[in-house]
Parts: C-alpha cells; structure tokens; sequence
C-alpha cells in the first residue's frame, strides 16, 4: 500500500511534542516524564501533571468485564477532543487478560459511533491495537467494514529479538501504509507461547536494540514500553516503588535521545 501522506510538516504531527518515546501504564511517569512525548494507561481519561501527552483509549465495547464498561461509560463522556485517540485493546483476543475480544462487527459499530466524530472534530485516530502481531486477520477485516479510516496504525509487538521486531513492522507497513505507533513492546519469547523474559541481561540488550530501531525507523511515529499485564517479575518498569533495573535501562535508552 503507497504512503499517501504528503510533506514532511504533516507527518511530525503523528509524533507527540515532537518525542517518540512513551510508556504504557503510569506508575513510571514520575522516573521517567522529562524522557517522554506522551503516556496512557488504557483509560479514556488518563491524567498527571507533566509536559508528555495522556493519549485516551477506547479499550472495548463494555462486554469484557466492569472496567471495561465503566471505561466506555467514560469514553461517551468525554467533553473535549483529545489530540490522539487510540483504539480497542487487542480485540482479536477473546476477553480477559488484558484484551477487549470484541466482533468486527461490533468493533466497526462502535468505532463509527464513538471514535470517528473525534476524528470528524480533529483527532488523529490509531487503529485497534491487535493480540496476534503479524499473524493478525481482525484488522484487515475491520478496514473493510467502517467507513471512517484511521490515522495511524497501533501496533503490539511482543518478541525477544530484533528481526522478529522487524517482522510485525514490516507486516503493518506493508499491509496498511499508515504511520505506525507500536503502543505496547515488551521482551517475549511468543514462538510456542507467551513467555516473558526473565533474565536481566537479555532484557538489557533487547531494549538496547529495539530503541534505536524505532527512534530510526521512518516509518514509526511513537512507541511505548509495555507496562502491561502478564510480563513477569523482571520486565516491569518498577519494583517496590521505584525504577526497576530494566526501567532503569529503558531511561538510560531513551535519554540518549529525549
């Protein structure tokens, strides 16, 4: 698919306060907020005091359980137009444990309904967010049946080594064309199963490598490390209230820049 955005002026919109580095889940803000662009933590109204952008989310349709209806009750009361908007929380998965599992139908009803009058009202708009990475189906059925098109591709990327990064990159550029935001990354082994990586030094190397790439790769706007659920013990940005060794190493990445 050909990029159709046209100048450059136009693309550095797609990257908040002109820093791509950003972090899923807030415990870490306060280490980490002289580093970053922005922040989320999967709610629509995500609030801390601080330069980096909170980037609400419609995480579901209000089927998974009660967060995820009270978080659509928040959605729909929303009175300002943010300056981005994400999508659904892995609704290619069934519901629990961190994703929505939602129908495409259900998905596009709710997308025309929710998140395309924001664009209407001039938010940029990031697409669900999927569970299977590069395997994934749900997304490009989805592009089918809505009529009001994202802005920016969201993207998950859980992987411990740096081509297969590349591979759900290369597979979202292609594939859609669209500026890509990798909204969660983390360091897991997924070749048979979700394993997260517990030993520090491969850690360490993984987001040694992985930040450059997005801080060069032109084709990614912003990315964030992955705070989320099921990522063990080691890999989480905070320990007993304070920067865990690999946000530690997050931070020292990432100041090289921001």
């Amino acid at each position: 698919m050909a990029f159709t955005l046209k100048t450059v002026d136009s693309l550095a919109v797609f990257t908040p306060n002109g820093i791509k580095a950003g972090i899923a889940g807030g415990d870490a803000y306060p280490y980490l907020k002289d580093h970053l662009g922005w922040w989320y933590d999967w709610s629509p109204n995500p609030s801390k005091p601080g330069r980096p952008i909170a980037v609400p989310m419609l995480w579901g349709g209000g089927t998974a359980d009660a967060i995820d209806a009270a978080r659509l009750v928040q959605f729909k009361n929303l009175k300002s137009v943010p300056r981005y908007v994400l999508g659904y929380e892995e609704p290619d998965c069934a519901p629990g444990s961190g994703s929505a599992g939602m129908s495409v139908a259900a998905g596009a009803d709710k997308w025309e309904a929710l998140i395309a009058p924001m664009k209407r009202r001039g938010a940029l708009i990031g697409s669900p967010s999927m569970c299977k990475q590069a395997d994934e189906t749900w997304l490009k059925d989805f592009r089918t049946k809505i009529r009001t098109q994202w802005d920016f591709t969201a993207i998950h990327i859980n992987k411990n080594n740096l081509d297969g990064v590349k591979k759900d990159i290369d597979h979202y550029w292609n594939t859609y064309g669209k500026p890509i935001w990798v909204t969660e990354f983390a360091c897991v082994n997924d070749h048979n199963t979700f394993t997260p990586c517990t030993d520090q030094g491969e850690i360490n190397t993984f987001i040694a490598q992985v930040v450059p790439y997005f801080e060069s790769h032109p084709h990614v706007y912003a990315y964030a490390y992955s705070n989320g659920l099921g990522l063990g013990n080691v890999w989480p940005l905070t320990r007993n209230g304070a920067l865990s060794p690999s946000g530690n190493a997050y931070r020292d990445a990432i100041n090289r820049y921001h």
